[in-house]
């Protein structure tokens, strides 16, 4: 419920209404409201001259009612009283008038930030109804279409479908990229790899066997168990243990 009487509307007059009766009495005669008496006077006998019904022939009903006016605001103004009594209810106006603009902004720009603040958080919503058909798989004519159904401005979603479909298609494509490069990585052959890598052992030249040294044969062995093993850590790891 708006903290607006918009009764107010029709109680009340409207700021040009208030403006131009406030400013009335002292337009008509075309003085400022601080002119003095003879002032007012001569600013009277001017007007009066200029809208006089038998000076302006044809227009004798404009004429009439504008001379009558001047003749109503002088008899005011030429009153150190009455004017006195107007110029303060001129005052009493202007605060009313002031109050009421000002009271009118408030009112206004509260709407605007309220009507501001649920137009983002519908935007907001309908985005993520976007993202989360399009994680689903849809397509952008199917992105467009649930915003619509959802009571979304065509062109707002015709924006919001745009910008989903485009992100979702970027992620995509990043996400496939990714899964290439780790299918690349994974069809090396560490075999292959370990094979190519290994060292040469060069092998002893036969000798003679010797009875004291029989007991030694397995010893001898490791050293190339222990290349073998450095060859394929290599291999796989490209360091030695």
């Amino acid at each position: 419920m708006p903290c607006y009487d918009e009764r107010d509307r029709y109680l009340q007059p409207s700021a040009s209404e208030t403006q131009r009766d406030m400013a009335t009495l002292y337009a008509k005669l075309g003085v400022s409201q601080d002119a003095t008496s003879e002032e007012i006077k001569r600013a009277y006998r001017k007007a009066a001259m200029k809208w006089h019904p038998d000076r302006n022939a044809g227009q004798e009903e404009v004429a009439r009612a504008a001379f009558q006016e001047i003749k109503d605001a002088y008899a005011i103004l030429s009153d150190d009283n009455q004017r006195k009594v107007y110029d303060a209810v001129y005052a009493q106006e202007m605060r009313q008038y002031e109050a009421l603009e000002r009271r009118q902004r408030e009112v206004e720009a509260a709407r605007a930030r309220k009507a501001k603040a649920e137009a983002e958080a519908k935007y907001t919503q309908m985005v993520g109804v976007a993202m989360r058909y399009a994680d689903e798989g849809h397509n952008r004519d199917v992105l467009f279409g649930v915003l619509l159904g959802r009571d979304c401005d065509a062109e707002v979603a015709q924006r919001i479908a745009d910008s989903v479909w485009a992100l979702q298609q970027s992620r995509r494509a990043a996400q496939a990229g990714e899964s290439g490069d780790e299918a690349d990585a994974g069809r090396a052959d560490p075999v292959a790899t370990a094979e190519s890598s290994r060292e040469p052992v060069e092998e002893d030249a036969p000798s003679q066997p010797q009875p004291a040294a029989a007991k030694h044969d397995k010893p001898a062995q490791e050293p190339r168990a222990a290349g073998l093993f450095d060859s394929l850590w290599q291999g796989f790891f490209g360091v030695r243990s």
